[in-house]
């Protein structure tokens, strides 16, 4: 083959590869159309097929179950979440624990508004029938973002430690929660890893009830309530 048949071929393999990335990506965003309008379990491969006239063999190619391309989606959102508030969190420096919880739990906010449907699908109801592979990607990039809050807390704790309990063991918490933090952190004490819990629970729980449309009647100003919340769980920290 000549040198210029090669760039051809190399031309053709590109675009084929374009296009395959590009065909992925409107399935995926009809895929999120359909749990907007119907719910998780509204997903349907035949019925993306059939809106973007494909074959169901052709679409198939793409995703060869429905449980695939669930899969790869929320891979797909969770890795893009756990950019964005990695991307926040080491903006701040680290002698300012607070400011990068601050960020941390501000860029959640930012993410789930910017990404609704993406928010309910990665923390919302199990889906239908739906399993993810255990140890696969969705576990792994998920991971990222539990290891991440989960080192916030922990840089926080001699801090926060006079402000919290003590009192709690790795036989109060999960195996399999105790198992992940121990491998990918295992200088955190148990009192820590707990308090991340209760920190998430604090972030996630004004974000998730604006998400689902509980805010709005009752708050005129949301982002200065998750705001407020926010310098209000680094204050009982003892990080500010």
């Amino acid at each position: 083959m000549s040198k210029d048949e090669g760039e051809r071929v190399a031309a053709v393999m590109t675009r084929r590869e374009r296009l395959r990335a590009e065909t992925s990506h409107e399935i995926k965003a009809i895929a999120l159309r359909q749990m907007a309008d119907g719910g998780p379990g509204a997903i349907s491969l035949r019925g993306i097929a059939r809106e973007m006239g494909m074959t169901a063999r052709a679409i198939y190619s793409y995703f060869p179950t429905r449980d695939d391309l669930i899969t790869a989606l929320i891979s797909e959102i969770a890795a893009s979440l756990a950019d964005a508030l990695e991307t926040a969190s080491n903006a701040v420096p680290d002698t300012d624990p607070g400011g990068r919880l601050m960020a941390w739990g501000q860029t959640l906010r930012e993410w789930a508004l910017a990404h609704p449907e993406s928010f309910r699908l990665f923390y919302g109801q199990p889906i239908p029938g739906y399993q993810p592979p255990k140890n696969g990607p969705v576990d792994q990039t998920a991971r990222r973002v539990c290891r991440d809050l989960t080192s916030l807390a922990a840089t926080a704790w001699p801090h926060a430690r006079h402000h919290q309990p003590e009192d709690t063991s790795w036989s109060d918490l999960h195996p399999d929660y105790v198992a992940k933090i121990q491998a990918d952190l295992p200088d955190v004490p148990p009192a820590a890893a707990a308090l991340a819990l209760r920190v998430w629970g604090r972030m996630h729980g004004l974000v998730a009830l604006e998400i689902d449309g509980h805010i709005h009647p009752v708050a005129g100003n949301p982002a200065a309530l998750h705001r407020a919340e926010m310098h209000d769980l680094v204050r009982s920290l003892g990080l500010a």
